[in-house]
C-alpha cells in the first residue's frame, strides 16, 4: 500500500497537468526507495518498476494498461486488473496469503537492483529502444509542464554541467 504522501504528490501532479506516466513516476521512486531503504528487494530493475505502477493504477493513476504485443498476456491482465481496481470499476478481493507469500519472496530478492547504475542501465536501454523524434517529442513536452522557475533552474544546471565537460 502506497503512504498517503505519495498519493498526494501524485495528485499534484495531475492538478499541474502532468502526464499518467510521471504521476505513476512518484510511485516507482517510492518503490526504489523501499528497496534501497532494504525492506524487500527485486529480481530486476523493470520488476521494481512494474511494482511501482502496478501501485500507481491501485491508487487511480490514470494508465492504461500496455496495448497487446507490447508484453506479454498475463502482465497486461494484471495491468488491467489494477487499473480497474483504481478506477473504481472493480473491488479488489483482499488475498492476506497470497499478499504474505509475495512479500516473503520479494525479502529474499537483491537490493542491487535499485543501484545508480542498475537504474542508469535499465534507463539507456529504455530510451535506445525509442526513435529520436519520440524522444524529442517527449523532452519538448515536458519542457511545457516544467514551469518558468524549473525551467530556468534546469537551463543553469545544464550549463554548469556542459563547461565541466570540456
Amino acid at each position: 500500500m502506497p503512504r498517503q504522501e505519495i498519493i498526494r504528490k501524485a495528485k499534484q501532479d495531475k492538478r499541474a497537468g502532468k502526464s499518467a506516466s510521471t504521476q505513476a513516476g512518484e510511485f516507482v521512486k517510492d518503490e526504489i526507495d523501499k528497496i534501497r531503504k532494504g525492506k524487500h528487494g527485486a529480481r530486476s530493475t523493470k520488476q521494481a518498476i512494474a511494482i511501482g505502477l502496478s501501485e500507481a493504477r491501485r491508487a487511480g493513476v490514470d494508465l492504461p494498461p500496455p496495448r497487446k504485443g507490447r508484453t506479454k498476456k498475463s502482465t497486461r491482465r494484471s495491468a488491467k486488473y489494477a487499473y480497474e481496481a483504481g478506477q473504481g470499476k472493480r473491488t479488489p478481493k483482499r488475498r492476506p496469503r497470497v499478499s504474505r507469500a509475495v512479500e516473503n519472496v520479494l525479502k529474499k530478492e537483491p537490493r542491487s537492483t535499485a543501484s545508480r547504475s542498475a537504474l542508469s542501465k535499465q534507463a539507456k536501454r529504455a530510451a535506445s529502444r525509442r526513435t529520436a523524434a519520440s524522444r524529442s517529442a517527449a523532452a519538448r513536452k515536458a519542457s511545457h509542464t516544467k514551469g518558468a522557475k524549473a525551467r530556468s533552474a534546469a537551463a543553469k544546471k545544464a550549463a554548469r554541467t556542459r563547461t565541466r565537460r570540456r
